[in-house]
């Protein structure tokens, strides 16, 4: 599909805003890896859409997998670097169901257990960005 604007939050939902693929990212976030585990933690995920969306983000970059067995062939998937930087993304998510939707489980600093939140923050002035003041603009409008 082509766009007038190349927006960063419609680019992201072309890969990951289906029902499933942020709860599969979300638990290979908590140290699931592979596809029969996947299976029984991603609720009511049928197989043939699971395979579906790890081939995509194995295409995007944004898992890899390694045989881990050959008769039958079998794999353990893994997040990449890019894969990783998805869990600001569930994070915010996560922290969003915690206030204003049903939630069992919480978003934890996993050493003193208590909860966080995902903050905006500018890496060149070294500073939090209030929520305020953080705004979507033209990219060629401003300096990186």
């Amino acid at each position: 599909m082509t766009r007038k604007v190349q927006c960063p939050v419609a680019s992201t939902l072309d890969l990951v805003g289906d029902r499933w693929t942020l709860l599969v990212v979300r638990d290979l976030l908590r140290g699931r890896s592979r596809f029969s585990e996947l299976r029984e933690t991603v609720e009511g995920i049928p197989p043939a859409i699971l395979a579906n969306r790890l081939k995509s983000l194995e295409a995007a970059g944004v898992v890899q997998r390694r045989q881990y067995q050959d008769r039958p062939p079998r794999f353990a998937y893994q997040l990449t670097a890019k894969g990783h930087a998805l869990g600001v993304v569930v994070g915010a998510m996560a922290t969003w169901g915690e206030q204003y939707a049903d939630s069992d489980l919480a978003l934890v600093d996993g050493e003193c257990g208590h909860g966080i939140r995902v903050v905006y923050h500018c890496p060149t002035c070294a500073r939090r960005s209030p929520r305020r003041r953080v705004r979507i603009v033209d990219s060629l409008r401003h300096e990186v």
